[in-house]
């Protein structure tokens, strides 16, 4: 890291510590020639995912969208926003950690069911009719029938 004072280039790490917000690290440095004391900051550079859309376009991935979706899918049941905000970080998360720079929307919408499948039985019906665009009663009805034959089965 090079000087403020005398640009030179070696320099020692004093003191680290985490900003209040966690993103980024506040470094106190000592200049190794002058002697002399200054701070940095260090930040992780992220690059943004683009969700693929079903008509072609490419947005920047929302996690509130993510969140909104949810927050519908359980509306009127008996799950706390803390589960939902879990579910939200960890399909975050799970975007993130793939390294992929395109996540199709679809995608997307399988991750959030699976989450909904572990936690409500009700919101991830509610969720899937809309993702997986439910044309009639019998689309809901073996849906139910394949949620109830997975529960048996565990």
């Amino acid at each position: 890291m090079k000087c403020n004072f005398c640009s030179c280039l070696d320099s020692k790490v004093i003191d680290s510590r985490l900003s209040d917000d966690g993103t980024t690290i506040r470094r106190r440095r000592e200049c190794t020639c002058c002697g002399k004391r200054f701070t940095t900051y260090e930040k992780i550079e992220s690059t943004p995912v683009l969700v693929i859309k079903n008509n072609g376009n490419r947005q920047i991935f929302d996690s509130s969208k993510v969140k909104s979706g949810i927050l519908k899918a359980c509306e009127k049941r008996p799950v706390s926003i803390t589960v939902i905000d879990r579910m939200v970080t960890d399909i975050e998360k799970q975007i993130h950690n793939s390294l992929t720079q395109e996540i199709t929307s679809r995608k997307i919408g399988e991750m959030v069911m699976q989450k909904l499948k572990e936690v409500d039985d009700v919101a991830y019906v509610r969720f899937a009719s809309v993702h997986r665009e439910f044309k009639d009663i019998n689309t809901f009805l073996t849906e139910i029938q394949t949620l109830v034959k997975d529960k048996q089965e565990q």
